[in-house]
C-alpha cells in the first residue's frame, strides 16, 4: 500500500482555479509535512509564469526547482516541499516522466543547501500529482527521491477540512557566537562563502547534538508531544536550545588568519507540529533544523545581495561597511491558519516589497497589516571609521611571515546578528 495524503481542501479549490485560468501546463509546488504514517499537504502554489511557459505547453525545469528553492527558504520548520503538481488537458501518463524528473530536480537543489545530517525517520519520498484540467480527475504517485532508480508508486490522495486547524507551535530565540577565519585577505561573496558554509556545518552539527527544553523540561525522544488530539485547540510552547562549545586543540585554533567574519546574536526560531500524535523528538529535529535554516538563508542571501553588486565589495583605505543581514518576517496562511510562513526584509526594503514577493512565490494575498514583524527588529545601518572604535579584535594587520591566533588579527570581515535581527560587518585591509 502507498503513503497516503491528507490534503486541506482549500488546496482542491486552488487548484480548480488554476485550472480555468488559461490553457497550457501549469506547475507549481505542494507543501506540507511528512509523519511515517501520512503526510499533510496545507496549501499549494503555482510556479510564477515566464513568457516562455506563458507562450506554450512547455515546462521550464530550471525555473520550477529555481522557484522550489526560493518557497523552501520561505518555510519554518515542519513545512517543506512535498512534491509537485502540473496541471495539463493530456493524459496523466504523459506527464509522469516530466513529473518524476522534476521531483528529483526540486529535491537535489533543496537538499543541497540544507546543513543538517539526515535522520533515519527521514521520510524519502515525494509526491507527483497530475490535475486533467478538462475532468478534474486526480492521479498521485510518488518516488523515492534517495533512490535513482525509483518508479512510481500509487499514492492516495484525500482532500479533508481543518487538517492544520489543531497544530501546535514551538518556538526559541537561539543565540549565536561564531568566528570564521578567512586564511587569506579576501572579502570577495565567492571566497566568503566557501569559508561560511565550512563553519556553518560545524555550527549546525553543534545545534544538532545540543540540549533542547520544551517549556523548561527535557522531554524523551519517544515521549508523545503535549497537547495530543485536541481538535481546533491551537498550543504553542517555548523552547531552549543549550549548545556545548565545540573544543579546539591549540593547533586547530592557531593558523594564519588574514582576517575573519564575526556572526553573533540571537534569532527567532519555530516550527509547527502535526497532531497526529507527534513525539518529542520530532518537534527538537524540527526547531533545530530551523534554527539551522534562517541562520544559513540570511547569510546566503547576502552573499547574493554582494555578488550582484561588485562595487560594493571594494573600498579603498581601512574602511569599514556595515551590511544589514535580512530580519524575519512572518506572514499567515489565510486558508492554513495557524500556520506561518516568512520571507526575509532587509533594511532599504519596504514591507510592499515584502507582500509582493509572498505574491509572486506563494500566491499569497497578504495585506501589510497580515505581517508579523514584532519577532525580529531590522538593524540600523552606518559607517565608521576602524579608528574611531578600537577593540580587541581590531589590532594591527599581522606580519606577513607570523602565525596568528583567531579573533586578534585585522578583521577582514565582520558578520553581527544583533538581538533578534542582523547586520553584516566588512573590514577591508
Amino acid at each position: 500500500m502507498g503513503r497516503s495524503y491528507i490534503v486541506e481542501d482549500a488546496v482542491e479549490g486552488y487548484l480548480s482555479e488554476l485550472c480555468e485560468q488559461r490553457a497550457g501546463s501549469v506547475t507549481g509546488l505542494l507543501l506540507g509535512q511528512s509523519s511515517p504514517q501520512r503526510d499533510f499537504v496545507v496549501t499549494a502554489t503555482r510556479t510564477p509564469p515566464t513568457e516562455e511557459t506563458l507562450a506554450g505547453n512547455s515546462v521550464d525545469k530550471e525555473w520550477v526547482t529555481e522557484h522550489a528553492r526560493q518557497v523552501s527558504r520561505m518555510l519554518p520548520g515542519g513545512l517543506s516541499v512535498l512534491g509537485v503538481f502540473i496541471i495539463t488537458d493530456t493524459e496523466a501518463k504523459d506527464t509522469l516522466t516530466t513529473l518524476r524528473q522534476l521531483v528529483f530536480a526540486v529535491e537535489n537543489l533543496i537538499s543541497s543547501e540544507t546543513l543538517w545530517s539526515p535522520a533515519e525517520d527521514d521520510v524519502t519520498d515525494c509526491v507527483a500529482l497530475h490535475v486533467n484540467r478538462k475532468t478534474r480527475k486526480t492521479f498521485c504517485r510518488t518516488f523515492d527521491v534517495k533512490d535513482p532508480k525509483s518508479t512510481a508508486k500509487p499514492a492516495d490522495w484525500k482532500y479533508q477540512s481543518g487538517v492544520c486547524s489543531s497544530w501546535g507551535m514551538v518556538s526559541c530565540c537561539l543565540l549565536v557566537d561564531m568566528l570564521v577565519p578567512l586564511p587569506d585577505k579576501r572579502t570577495d561573496p565567492e571566497y566568503m562563502d566557501k569559508c561560511l558554509k565550512e563553519e556553518l556545518r560545524g555550527w549546525a552539527q553543534q545545534v544538532e547534538s545540543g540540549v533542547c527544553l520544551i517549556d523548561g523540561k527535557k522531554l524523551a525522544e519517544d515521549a508523545e508531544f503535549p497537547g495530543g488530539q485536541k481538535r481546533n485547540v491551537r498550543q504553542t510552547y517555548t523552547a531552549q536550545i543549550l549548545i556545548t562549545p565545540r573544543e579546539q586543540r591549540l593547533a586547530e585554533v592557531e593558523r594564519r588568519c588574514g582576517g575573519s567574519v564575526s556572526l553573533t546574536g540571537a534569532v527567532h526560531s519555530r516550527a509547527y507540529l502535526h497532531s497526529n500524535k507527534p513525539k518529542a523528538r520530532l518537534a527538537e529535529k524540527l526547531l533545530k533544523r530551523d534554527a539551522v535554516s534562517t541562520v544559513a538563508t540570511r547569510v546566503q542571501m547576502l552573499l547574493e545581495e554582494l555578488l550582484t553588486s561588485e562595487e560594493e565589495n571594494k573600498s579603498s583605505g581601512k574602511h569599514k561597511r556595515e551590511h544589514c543581514l535580512p530580519h524575519r518576517v512572518f506572514c499567515p496562511l489565510k486558508a492554513s491558519r495557524p500556520l506561518c510562513v516568512c520571507d526575509y526584509q532587509f533594511s532599504d526594503e519596504s514591507v510592499c516589497e515584502v507582500t509582493e514577493r509572498l505574491k509572486e512565490m506563494l500566491d499569497i494575498d497578504a495585506d501589510e497589516g497580515d505581517l508579523d514583524t514584532r519577532q525580529e527588529s531590522p538593524a540600523e545601518n552606518t559607517e565608521r571609521e576602524i579608528a574611531a572604535e578600537p577593540t580587541m579584535e581590531t589590532v594591527v594587520a599581522p606580519e606577513p611571515k607570523r602565525n596568528t591566533f583567531i579573533g586578534v588579527a585585522m578583521a577582514t570581515a565582520v558578520a553581527l546578528l544583533a538581538s533578534a535581527a542582523s547586520m553584516l560587518y566588512l573590514y577591508d585591509v
